[in-house]
């Protein structure tokens, strides 16, 4: 059994319905977060994944009301908290992630003036020491030259750094619980790959706990200690990842297991000429600095690739 200490947050009978309609769009759903664990909430579209995350947060909009249930921080009701403890515990203790990180960060302001701005408001770190803590961030989360990089605007970074930033930012204020909604579904395989490795390694050092928002059944596999599979605003079935793929309960969650792509099989066809040719081909982004912002290198995102 789990020691109580171990869990980071407790998530009770939460219902959520429209106000309009009265129509329920969560009916009781109920799971606890652990230190060091990823948790995975896995479903199709408009099985409430995202409603769930951001009832917990209190961030729902206003057509939508929680009707029951509690969200227990250390014991505390975040819904019997008044807005303004509410916002400490929005990056202090809990924090949050989102699908596409080019959406969430400001387009006229650099990146590391965005995670200065979390440290600003939720420590006393100034000047100097504020600016080297950013810089730890970056360099934690595995964004390559922090120095640089503080300054670069979110349109100047890839989708993989821009990801990077926002997870910067989650982390500033040294949260227990990272809820992280869809965080790679806007990236390329292979940066995703890494984003999720990176989440899995903060998971281990940090002694977070995860709630991992996500469709993607091969998500689940690589990166989630537990899954729950949402149905209709229900949990239908819930286990430790290896039981899950091995046998699951619902026909619903087999066959979502199903639908993953089989990739030990391929069919090799025969062409006489090449579908795709490169040669040599180069992508650079020019590396800008001081008041006049002169070019003074460049990221080399291509170099001299031939397939």
């Amino acid at each position: 059994m789990t020691p109580k200490t171990d869990i980071r947050m407790r998530v009770r009978n939460l219902k959520v319905k429209v106000a309009d309609s009265g129509d329920e769009i969560l009916k009781g759903v109920s799971f606890e977060l652990q230190a060091g664990k990823v948790f995975a909430l896995v479903g199709e579209s408009g099985s409430g994944k995202s409603v769930t995350s951001m009832a917990a947060m209190r961030l729902l909009p206003e057509a939508l009301v929680i009707t029951d249930g509690a969200v227990e921080v250390e014991g505390q009701d975040l819904f019997e908290l008044s807005e303004s403890r509410m916002q400490t515990v929005r990056g202090q203790r809990v924090a949050m992630i989102f699908q596409n990180a080019m959406t969430a960060l400001n387009p006229v302001q650099n990146a590391g003036k965005q995670v200065a701005e979390t440290l600003r408001l939720h420590t006393t770190l100034r000047g100097d020491a504020l600016r080297q803590r950013v810089l730890q961030l970056f360099a934690e989360v595995g964004i390559p030259d922090p120095d640089s990089r503080y300054n670069f605007y979110p349109h100047q970074l890839s989708g993989g750094q821009q990801q990077r930033v926002m997870i910067a930012m989650a982390l500033a204020c040294e949260p227990d619980i990272l809820i992280a909604d869809e965080p790679t579904t806007s990236l390329d395989v292979t940066i995703q790959e890494q984003v999720l490795e990176l989440i899995r390694d903060l998971t281990h050092s940090r002694q977070l706990a995860v709630l991992l928002i996500t469709h993607d059944m091969g998500v689940v596999r690589n990166t989630a200690d537990e899954v729950a599979v949402m149905y209709r605003g229900e949990i239908i079935e819930r286990a430790v990842v290896d039981d899950f793929f091995h046998n699951p309960q619902q026909e619903y969650s087999r066959r979502l297991i199903d639908a993953l792509p089989d990739l030990t099989h391929f069919q090799s066809v025969a062409v006489e000429q090449p579908l795709l040719q490169l040669d040599d081909v180069k992508v650079y982004f020019p590396i800008r600095q001081g008041v006049l912002q002169r070019v003074v290198d460049y990221t080399r995102a291509v170099d001299g690739v031939s397939l």
